[in-house]
């Protein structure tokens, strides 16, 4: 009789472990799902492929029916007989890729109209580009659009799996099918990339030359954290400055990549006006930098552009997270004087420096102590983050160990 309990207890806390796996990771966006729901018809939800998206959706709303317009069968009933789709789901249901049949939202947007009612459909999708211009065209009014990243630093701190060292958490990323299946990174990113390209691409762009294009995205991830290039990126992808410059767009479109703009106040006649390019995960950049180890991370010439990644997609996913539309920029000059992130949450910003160092330097304040002369700005809005495990408030400003960086984001 022990023999069988303990055979049978074996299988419950082997599926308890399964179990947690698929919900040991609480997404912060839900709670702004839920509130959406309750005022508009509508809701959209975007974000790259892989982020999350169906099971945050499936969790959070576990009596809305699910279906997805990747299954070949209901796309076309739904492209062909649109009026019968939604009679066929007339009311609390989640549809995934949703942009995969554009002429499905005029439909949606005549239902909604008639039954008046809130939180009728939740709408999924991994094309920006896409899925949004099909909602501005009939849904405008009607959706509330959030965005959902792969995991946050917070997510990940609050579940315990975020990792204490600094190259291997820059070399793993952020996805969630990585922690979910425990897939080493160097079998998950290049297959990511490679579906990306032979088949997103193509959705959004009709790009004849895809192994250039992967080229293009391989010299992008060269240039995180550098200023915006565009006549050198082309020059050296053999391709024109517009075709660089729509390429660059499609990575933005599709989660791949992003500008962070530099600050618009006019201190000085020579602030720089080019964008920094930035990954919206550092694991995927490491993949297309072709670094095969934490180990590489750790004396990569870009180990500092890399953590610096790290810590702005950290701001960037928090305000996404609570469903806001986040203020993020740089200041920079021609004399080289600089502040990595300027946070608006007001009139005046605050500031941080980026240091992927672990040993603190009185220096790293001397961008941040010009630009506050400047901006009139006192020291407690001043912040250095760093590579370093002790976090300390000085006379100049805070300085902030990147582990408790989950408490500056908020």
């Amino acid at each position: 009789m022990a023999r069988i309990y303990a055979k049978f207890k074996i299988k419950i806390l082997f599926l308890q472990q399964i179990l947690s796996l698929n919900t040991m990771v609480r997404r912060e966006l839900s709670a702004k799902l839920k509130k959406m729901t309750t005022k508009y018809p509508v809701v959209t939800l975007t974000g790259p492929r892989q982020s999350g998206k169906s099971t945050l959706l499936k969790m959070t709303f576990p009596d809305y029916k699910y279906v997805s317009l990747e299954d070949l069968d209901l796309r076309t009933f739904a492209a062909e007989d649109p009026r019968g789709f939604i009679a066929s789901f007339p009311r609390r249901v989640i549809i995934d890729e949703a942009q995969r049949v554009p002429t499905l939202f005029s439909y949606i947007q005549t239902h909604v109209d008639k039954l008046d009612e809130t939180g009728v459909y939740l709408l999924a999708g991994s094309h920006n580009f896409l899925l949004l211009e099909s909602v501005n065209q009939s849904l405008a009014g009607r959706t509330a659009v959030l965005k959902l990243l792969p995991f946050s630093h917070r997510e990940m701190a609050t579940a315990g799996i975020l990792d204490n060292d600094i190259n291997r958490q820059i070399f793993t990323g952020c996805y969630p099918r990585i922690y979910d299946k425990n897939i080493a990174p160097t079998d998950y990113y290049p297959y990511y990339i490679q579906t990306y390209v032979e088949r997103d691409v193509r959705l959004l762009k009709n790009i004849g030359d895809l192994s250039r294009f992967t080229r293009f995205i391989k010299l992008c991830a060269g240039r995180i954290g550098q200023l915006l290039n565009l006549s050198s990126l082309a020059n050296e992808c053999g391709i024109s400055v517009p075709t660089a410059n729509s390429w660059l767009s499609v990575l933005e479109a599709s989660y791949i990549c992003y500008l962070l703009q530099p600050d618009w106040n006019n201190f000085s006649k020579r602030q720089t006006k080019s964008p920094k390019l930035y990954f919206y995960d550092t694991g995927l950049a490491c993949s297309l930098l072709e670094l095969k180890s934490a180990e590489q991370v750790a004396t990569h010439y870009l180990r500092g552009g890399l953590f610096e990644n790290m810590v702005i997609n950290a701001f960037l996913k928090e305000g996404w997270n609570r469903g806001e539309m986040v203020d993020l920029r740089f200041w920079r000059d021609k004399t080289g004087n600089e502040v990595d992130l300027l946070r608006y949450d007001g009139e005046l910003p605050s500031a941080y420096e980026i240091k992927s160092g672990a040993s603190f330097s009185s220096d790293y304040f001397a961008g941040l102590t010009k630009w506050a002369t400047l901006a009139k700005c006192s020291a407690d809005r001043l912040h250095v983050i760093y590579g370093g495990d002790n976090s300390l408030h000085t006379s100049n400003g805070r300085l902030v160990a990147w582990g408790d960086l989950c408490r500056e984001e908020g």
